[in-house]
């Protein structure tokens, strides 16, 4: 939502003032959001037999998921597919005034569109995986056919530099709607693999995965575009990281359904 609302907004405060005044106004409304929720935020009532269980148990340690196949089968992807996400954010604008002759105005009054399919797409994944539960396939099935879905999508953008400007913005709405539906999908699955103490650690690690592969691509892709390479090389790397993403799920997690973990994880007493 906040995206969607970003560009027009720029654009406005833009058309009637100067760009320093772009800051003080988001960063005064991140200000507000922050005494609202200061002042409405209340710690939860924890139940007594949970409150003793985290007592008597000790978080595991990172080394021992690491060491999970599981766990590389969730990172891995999220690295490729973030690295895709983040490359899509910073640089669509970039490209619609570099590539497509946008100006301020355009950027404003059109910008926001592939923001929307996004947050419809986020809706959308989980909300389609459910119904596929209600259906009676299995989760693993569901789960796979929903992340697949997402994937099969994200190629299209390879298009982009081979189309008028209308029909590039609908294919970023189309790869803006895949990646969150994927995204949302991805973050899930710590839940259905993972026992509830270690789902926090897991989906912690990765997230750390996601952003690194933003910070690697976002690093490349200024390489390329530096030495020549141009927007079309970019795009068909980003429009190949979900389908590789997604095959390393299909390998690393052949089965989604709750772990076993076993010995893999070796909880302490607290002393």
């Amino acid at each position: 939502m906040g995206a969607v609302a970003a560009p027009p907004l720029i654009a406005g405060i833009l058309a009637i003032s100067n760009w320093r005044w772009i800051f003080f106004i988001t960063g005064g409304l991140g200000v507000v959001w922050t005494v609202w929720w200061r002042l409405s935020y209340f710690v939860p009532q924890v139940e007594p037999s949970i409150e003793a269980g985290a007592r008597r148990l000790r978080p595991p340690s990172w080394f021992s998921l690491v060491r999970m196949r599981e766990t590389w089968g969730l990172v891995l992807p999220k690295f490729l597919s973030d690295a895709a996400w983040y490359f899509y954010l910073f640089w669509l604008p970039k490209y619609l005034y570099d590539a497509r002759g946008f100006d301020i105005r355009s950027v404003g009054r059109l910008a926001w569109i592939p923001y929307a399919a996004a947050g419809i797409g986020c809706l959308a994944g989980g909300s389609f995986s459910s119904y596929l539960v209600g259906r009676h396939l299995g989760l693993g099935a569901a789960r796979k056919w929903a992340l697949g879905l997402s994937a099969a999508v994200m190629p299209f953008i390879l298009l982009v530099t081979h189309v008028r400007v209308s029909w590039a913005l609908a294919l970023f709405s189309l790869a803006f709607f895949g990646q969150q539906s994927w995204s949302t999908l991805v973050m899930v699955l710590p839940t259905d693999l993972f026992p509830q103490e270690v789902v926090g650690s897991v989906a912690g690690m990765v997230g750390f995965g996601g952003a690194m592969g933003g910070i690697a691509f976002g690093t490349l892709a200024g390489y390329l575009l530096d030495h020549g390479f141009g927007y079309g090389v970019v795009f068909a790397l980003a429009g190949s990281f979900h389908v590789i993403g997604f095959l390393i799920i299909l390998v690393a997690i052949p089965v989604v359904a709750p772990l076993s973990l076993g010995s893999k994880l070796q909880y302490e007493a607290a002393r």
